[in-house]
């Protein structure tokens, strides 16, 4: 392996220490190809914060994002804000228009007999803020978003024991094998899947034992394991075992989650964007969209995020096809950013979705307007408070569509890794800062 290679490999160290040194040193180096930026973008990866499947950090996304030339890279992870702070400092240091997002699951009370986008949850909703600006968030928000930290490790927990018991001998330690997996301790489903992975490999060995354990428990033949720890068998482990019907499922209630309104309330706190967060049209729920991103956007929601790859197939108009543009269209009219990504949060996804596919064309423009219009935020907010939802941007515009062009056109001005020109602040006008950036 060349220095190149190595300096790169320790982006993804878990120590803070030696990705911050590798990244600087990578920073530093001459002639790096790096490609130039066209309209590609992805502005949902999650990071080993809370899973990313190739085992990306912060800084190894910025560093794949610049040198693969997005035009936009958003950070999201789940339950925390562990990796911002790194995240925003590469986009700086490298010149990438970056922003960070946060998800979790919320409970919606109104649609508590609905499944929403969850499968097989009725009531439970993935619920984003879009452009968090500090890990250092309010006093009045810091009791969430510990909680939220502490929900998601007892409910891990409780699985793993139930899940244990199913699958003795191959039995976990949450600590060791888990939490071992990510380096805040911030544990996934995923990591759970490829803890138990790992640990019958460890028992068993690679050989004929370990292939009969896990057809047995699994009750699949032998052919549809990629063994020892692959995607196929992490994703059977995960659905016969810890989704709905498996013996570590425990349908969630009200209290289960935070709801959404309390999600909601959290975000604007800390200055981000309450996004609606989109599957593809399919549920119940879902198909009630008029009345979903109603009832969302009188909570706060004033933007959408979704994931494209789940919603069409290339070549094929079909009902996924079509929700997707319906859903989008919707957005448009209701003037909420719609902001895309690949997610990289299970093995197989993609770095970037294909910008050149037939069904993804129509809509490009639309989702280069979203990245640009958090990107924006992310500046404004960050500099000086003058974020998308803040008290400037309600003062200064007088409907959102006036909002959203000022927004796009600074996110797609602004230069990467600079903040604001000297003297641009909360009295500012809207026409002064576009002026000034040229």
């Amino acid at each position: 392996m060349s220095s190149f290679d190595e300096l790169v490999k320790k982006l993804d160290d878990f120590d803070i220490d030696v990705r911050k040194d590798a990244f600087e040193r990578l920073c530093g180096l001459e002639g790096v190809d790096f490609a130039e930026p066209g309209d590609a973008l992805n502005c949902h990866s999650h990071t080993f914060f809370s899973y990313n499947a190739y085992g990306y950090s912060p800084l190894r996304f910025v560093w794949e994002a610049k040198r693969r030339g997005l035009s936009f890279a958003g950070m999201v992870d789940f339950d925390v804000l562990d990796g911002l702070d790194e995240f925003l400092r590469g986009c700086d240091m490298l010149g990438v228009k970056g922003c960070v997002s946060l998800e979790t699951r919320t409970f919606v009370p109104e649609f508590s007999e609905r499944v929403i986008n969850s499968p097989g949850e009725p009531g439970v909703a993935y619920h984003m803020g879009l452009g968090f600006v500090s890990a250092d968030v309010p006093q009045e928000a810091r009791e969430f978003l510990d909680g939220m930290r502490v929900r998601a490790e007892e409910r891990n927990r409780g699985l793993v024991e139930r899940v244990n018991g199913f699958l003795s001998p191959v039995e976990l330690d949450y600590a060791r094998d888990v939490q071992s997996l990510t380096p805040s301790g911030n544990a996934t489903e995923r990591h759970i899947c490829l803890a138990y992975a790992r640990k019958a490999l460890d028992m068993m060995g690679p050989g004929e034992d370990l292939a009969q354990y896990w057809s047995t428990k699994l009750d699949v033949d032998v052919s549809e394991l990629d063994l020892p720890d692959g995607a196929k068998l992490q994703g059977l482990i995960r659905a016969r075992t810890m989704k709905r019907g498996g013996v570590g499922y425990v349908q969630p209630g009200s209290g289960s989650f935070p709801s959404l309104a309390e999600m909601n309330r959290f975000v604007l706190a800390c200055g981000a964007i309450p996004a609606l967060t989109w599957l593809d049209g399919t549920s119940e729920g879902e198909q009630a969209i008029g009345e979903l991103l109603e009832l969302s956007m009188s909570l706060g929601s004033a933007a959408v995020a979704l994931i494209p790859d789940r919603n069409y197939t290339p070549g094929v108009k079909d009902e996924k096809l079509a929700n997707l543009y319906d859903i989008v269209e919707r957005a448009e009219r209701a003037g909420l950013p719609v902001l895309i990504g690949t997610e990289m949060n299970s093995p197989g996804q993609k770095f970037v979705d294909n910008f050149d596919a037939d069904e993804l064309k129509p809509l490009i423009p639309v989702f280069v307007k979203g990245a640009r219009i958090v990107y924006a935020h992310t500046v404004l907010q960050r500099n000086a408070g003058m974020g998308y939802l803040s008290g400037w941007a309600a003062a200064s515009f007088g409907s959102v569509k006036e909002k959203n062009l000022f927004f796009e056109e600074f996110g797609r001005r602004h230069a990467a890794g600079r903040g604001l020109p000297e003297g641009i602040g909360i009295e500012s006008s809207p026409a002064e800062i576009l002026d000034r950036l040229g």
